[in-house]
């Protein structure tokens, strides 16, 4: 990773001295199983005499051409870069260079299905990983038309950009043209190549022309692609897009390609979108999933006019991509398609995670300060994606949503196929709206930090309320207080459900807002600020609203009133000021009817962190046991072949503590023990076995017998994951090993394995690892990847453990270290808060 950094002053430096006009690339993807052939061609103009470089991630650079004149490769090529000195007016560069193959899931990424030994291949550029495929200068504000020939096996599908231009074929080989593209960005191109199954129509855009559709899939998991569904939500989503952005589709044609060993869940190439492989079903996955499958599909729809056709000048505004690709794929996916509590899994999933990463040490604002390319690969996270889409939510509200929409295409259309920055929005939302936004946006996006809404009231001896303010607090460190446009609702049984008799909607600012229009009011069973979730705030339920929702959450009719319910608790959980167990009993107590998929999701999922991190530990084998133990019986008791029921199974395999659980998943997978409904498919099946090793109660020989039937890309990485689950330290210890000292492990199985590596309930086994971790650190951030290192930083840290030791460890680390790169000493920093937050919550849990 050394040396392959950009900082902010070289890209402006660079920009001011070049610009970019066009991009000739030839492949050559018939040159063996490590590099292949790359010839660029690039045209730009520049400052006449000026010196800079261009990226180049190479093996082996065979020749450099500037105007004609050839180059001494040796001395101007480092692997990384290639310096130019001497430019002239206008420019033609040509580079001949071998690059390698990558098993990273960056740059050309290489995989041999195991199912039939086909090889696949398929790019991911973003954020700087164009450079490793093609000569290139590799920022987002040198725009270009670009122009790719690929020679590749004949056998193979070849996908770009644009549409083929021409395909000629040569004995065992075929060279395929496509035509040039529009002006677009480097990370945003796209190769995908190998023998790809493949299924077509097309549709008609607003503008009258026709787009032709593609969806990509490997032959071995073709038949699971249920084609004619992605093919309807994405319909859907260009009709809804093209109408509420007001400007057509900007591309000629859009394929999705599902590929393997994908690290995201989607990447918005213009015009050629790939896909995890996840979202291919060969086995039944909850709801959830399949929800955020359509999320994600109009998500990198919306990619296509925000990030595609306009662009952010600089990382510090990704902002402008991705929390606008969230906002607008959730109220399309809410709006547009059968899934219309999308709102309620915004606040369920995105929130959540919003509201974690705005509390860690490393928050930073919407608007992100960027130094470098390492600053920004680590702010693809909660605050640029969740946080950002919360934030339009709230300006949508408060603008309406007719003048924000009128402010997008204005937007799209002053500024097509070029870049921008965050002023360049906010002029055009002014001009729609009326509003001045400036203020606003000093204080929503140009400041870090989440605040907390509580209410504070007053009851007389007859229940009615005297008094009511709502009381607004900022974080010690980020004490920016902020307006926030929110609803207060009144809840009451009525028939034994807690039905909203009263809403006030209203602005909420400074420390303290009194609301005096809920004076004289009868006192209500539940009060709920921020309902319908218009705001971005962690919010606080007074005593007697938590009472009520401990024991009757389950009974709030709206699925969003009782998310924002989940929520508040697990924030006041995560924050120390209630107690682990008590989360624990709203759980189990209300979990049962509850009917969103994706709340039962990410609450069974905070269920775990609090039983295995939050509680005290000297109950902590108590509480897992219990949990798993009402997980059981929440799962016997669901209505049969139900979502509730998959995911009570599900999550039971995941707590599974004590022998009589692993009973229970033994006689799931033999068949002697039933549920009616539900089917132990190929990948429940793995979920089970994670559960045994976890309790010992199978042997490292039953998990290669499983794998010898699913030897399949999912199924190596199932196995991965089983193996890293046995709990003795003994194995734990090798696990660890494999991964530090085996760099030819592939991304898929390296992420799946730390996942197995960090499943524990006695966290024991781990003691004997944090100074292995710590001592290993600095050579993971020099010899890996980026995406690699991530995954190591991040999956081996002992976290489970919870200790003081730990803290200790972790602080000593960041002490001795201060000069190590930013971003590493942020992931580090990140693990450190999450083990200090569990320390807290388990103090409260004693009190």
């Amino acid at each position: 990773m050394p040396g392959e950094n950009l900082t902010r002053a070289e890209a402006q430096e660079r920009a001011s001295l070049v610009q970019t006009e066009s991009y000739d690339i030839a492949l050559d993807l018939t040159t063996g199983a490590e590099v292949f052939r790359s010839t660029s061609t690039v045209v730009f103009t520049a400052t006449p005499g000026a010196s800079t470089f261009i990226d180049a991630i190479t093996r082996t650079v065979h020749s450099v051409t500037l105007n004609g004149a050839e180059l001494d490769a040796a001395a101007i090529a480092d692997g990384t870069r290639i310096q130019l000195d001497g430019l002239a007016e206008r420019n033609e560069l040509t580079v001949v260079a071998d690059h390698e193959y990558t098993n990273t899931g960056e740059g050309l990424h290489r995989f041999v299905d195991p199912v039939d030994g086909e090889v696949y291949l398929y790019s991911q550029f973003e954020v700087p990983d164009s450079r490793r495929v093609f000569a290139v200068f590799e920022q987002p504000d040198l725009k270009a038309t670009f122009r790719f020939a690929v020679t590749a096996p004949q056998s193979w599908v070849v996908v770009s950009n644009s549409p083929v231009e021409s395909r000629t074929e040569n004995g065992e080989a075929a060279t395929t043209v496509f035509t040039t593209t529009k002006r677009i960005s480097s990370y945003i191109t796209a190769i995908v190549a190998g023998p790809y199954q493949s299924v077509h129509s097309e549709l008609q855009s607003s503008d009258g022309r026709t787009i032709p559709l593609g969806i990509f899939a490997r032959a071995s998991l073709f038949e699971y692609l249920d084609a004619d569904y992605i093919f309807d939500i994405t319909r859907k989503g260009f009709t809804y897009f093209e109408s509420k952005f007001g400007v057509a589709y900007p591309f000629e044609k859009y394929d999705q390609l599902f590929v393997p060993e994908f690290n995201a869940g989607a990447m918005e190439n213009a015009g050629a979108v790939t896909f995890t492989e996840t979202y291919v079903f060969r086995s039944k996955v909850t709801d959830a999933i399949k929800e955020r499958r359509v999320v994600t599909i109009l998500h990198e729809l919306a990619h296509m006019w925000f990030g595609d056709l306009v662009t952010m000048k600089w990382w510090n505004d990704l902002w402008l991509n991705e929390s606008f690709a969230e906002w607008a794929s959730t109220i399309a996916t809410a709006e547009a398609t059968e899934w219309h509590e999308a709102w309620t899994t915004f606040q369920a999933m995105e929130k959540s995670w919003a509201y974690r990463q705005d509390q860690l040490p490393s928050t930073h604002p919407v608007v992100a300060t960027i130094n470098d390319l390492e600053d920004v690969q680590v702010n693809f996270d909660g605050i640029t994606y969740a946080k950002g889409g919360s934030v339009l939510k709230q300006l949508v509200a408060w603008v309406g949503q007719d003048a924000f929409f009128a402010g997008v295409s204005a937007y799209f259309r002053k500024h097509a196929w070029g870049n921008t920055e965050l002023r360049d929005l906010l002029v055009e939302l002014e001009a729609a709206s009326g509003r001045e936004l400036t203020t606003w946006s000093e204080k929503w996006l140009e400041t870090a930090g989440v605040n907390t809404l509580r209410p504070e009231l007053a009851v007389d001896d007859r229940g009615v309320i005297t008094s009511f303010a709502v009381l607004q607090s900022a974080a010690a460190d980020y004490r920016t207080i902020r307006p926030h446009r929110m609803a207060i609702g009144f809840y009451d049984l009525v028939d034994g459900a807690l039905t909203r008799t009263h809403r006030l909607e209203l602005d909420v600012d400074g420390e303290r807002t009194d609301v005096p229009e809920l004076v004289g009011r009868s006192r209500p069973a539940l009060i709920l600020l921020n309902d319908d979730d218009l705001a971005y705030a962690k919010i606080r339920l007074d005593e007697a609203s938590l009472a009520v929702a401990i024991e009757h959450l389950a009974a709030i009719e709206s699925p969003l009133a009782r998310a924002i319910v989940w929520g508040a608790v697990w924030d006041a959980t995560r924050d120390a000021e209630a107690a682990p167990r008590d989360y624990v009993r709203l759980v189990l107590n209300n979990i049962a009817t509850e009917t969103e998929s994706t709340t039962i999701r990410t609450t069974l999922t905070q269920l775990t962190t609090v039983a295995r991190l939050y509680v005290d530990p000297s109950r902590r084998d108590a509480t897992i046991a219990e949990v798993a133990d009402a997980l059981w019986a929440l799962a016997q008791g669901a209505d049969a072949g139900s979502d509730a029921q998959f995911q009570f199974v599900k999550f039971f395999a995941n707590m599974a503590a004590t022998p009589a659980h692993g009973e229970i998943l033994a006689g799931l997978r033999d068949g002697s023990i039933t549920l009616e409904g539900l089917s132990v498919d190929t990948d429940l099946e793995w979920e089970l076995l994670e559960g045994l090793a976890l309790v010992g109660a199978i042997t490292p020989g039953d998990i290669d017998a499983a794998l010898a039937k699913d030897n399949t890309s999912n199924g190596q990485q199932a196995a991965a994951r089983a193996n890293a689950a046995f709990l003795d330290a003994a194995s734990k210890s090798a696990v660890v090993e494999h991964l530090l000292t085996d760099d030819s492990v592939p991304n898929a199985i390296v992420r799946m394995t730390t996942m197995g590596f960090q499943h524990v309930n006695d966290p024991s086994s781990l003691e004997g690892l944090v100074g292995r971790y710590f001592d290993a650190l600095t050579g993971i951030w020099t010899s890996r990847s980026y995406k690699i290192a991530e995954y190591l930083i991040l999956g081996l840290y002992p976290a489970p453990l919870a200790s003081l030791r730990l803290v200790d460890a972790t602080r000593a680390w960041l002490d001795a270290n201060p000069d190590q790169p930013a971003a590493l000493r942020r992931m580090v920093s990140e693990n450190l808060a999450g083990v200090e937050r569990a320390l807290a919550a388990q103090e409260r849990d004693r009190a």
